[in-house]
């Protein structure tokens, strides 16, 4: 059996259907029921992943674990030890972690010292396990549906920065043959769109994919942490507009490791903005 964490967001749902739909026992587990349901042959478990030991029940019987640490595990928290010590007791041989190519490129970040934290626990643990160092998100671009359903605008900054943000069917994709296959055991794969792309180009795209024009209104520096502070703690606001206005060379190249795993190319931000297409309509 598979554990999922995260059920509701935009890997653990694509991840969950691609393992129900090779037959593997799946249990998916977030703080609430997915809306919209899950696949019939899909269990799930309420867990809150603050509380480690509210995972118990839902480890029971499992093997592998995909683990996503929600925004209260990035924070200051029990051990990580603790829960892969759970995890390990549980019977569970096989962890996949996601985690953030910012641990590889700047390691001393303070926003990511929580995941560093599980990275080095997970390497100690004993476990099998494989690290998902992800790239920015292409579904980051959700921010900006209601602009592109009101006034077919986007409003962001740092419009001609490229960055290869990655399509999170391929992060579930990966997971999933990291989760059921050998062979990725100590791994860390850097997971990244096929090329990079700017703000620019993406609220292009969207325009393309609509059919009809978006246009792009650039934000300066202090206009777009104004917005960021609405819902970013203060801690991650300006180490995040910095990758994004002045990334380095590592953060803008294209990884080779989803065309590695999967065999095929990853999808390009395009591929994303067609399958995301009723939320920008």
């Amino acid at each position: 059996m598979i554990v999922v964490t995260g059920a509701t967001g935009n890997v653990g749902r694509p991840l969950i259907s691609l393992l129900a739909e090779a037959g593997e026992q799946v249990t998916a587990v977030s703080r609430r029921a997915p809306d919209g349901g899950l696949p019939a042959t899909v269990a799930h478990v309420t867990a809150d992943l603050a509380d480690f030991a509210s995972l118990r029940p839902a480890l029971k019987g499992a093997d592998a674990l995909f683990l996503l640490l929600a925004g209260e595990l990035n924070g200051p928290g029990a051990p990580a030890t603790e829960l892969l010590d759970l995890v390990r007791e549980s019977g569970v041989r096989r962890v996949v972690l996601l985690s953030s190519q910012i641990n590889g490129t700047r390691p001393q970040a303070p926003s990511h010292a929580r995941l560093r934290e599980f990275e080095l626990a997970l390497r100690l643990s004993g476990l099998e396990y494989t690290v998902l160092r992800a790239g920015g998100f292409a579904s980051n671009a959700y921010a900006w549906a209601e602009g592109v359903r009101g006034q077919r605008t986007v409003h962001a900054p740092f419009a001609d920065v490229a960055l290869p943000v990655v399509d999170p069917a391929d992060l579930a994709a990966v997971a999933a043959a990291a989760l059921r296959e050998d062979g990725h055991h100590g791994r860390v794969y850097v997971l990244t769109g096929p090329e990079p792309i700017t703000p620019r180009r993406q609220a292009a795209v969207l325009g393309e994919v609509l059919g009809e024009d978006v246009a792009f209104v650039e934000l300066t520096r202090e206009q777009a942490r104004a917005h960021l502070a609405r819902f970013m703690p203060e801690e991650v606001l300006d180490g995040t507009l910095d990758i994004l206005g002045e990334p380095l060379p590592e953060e803008q190249r294209v990884s080779p490791d989803v065309e590695r795993v999967l065999g095929r190319p990853a999808r390009s931000f395009a591929d994303w903005a067609n399958g995301a297409l009723p939320a920008f309509r």
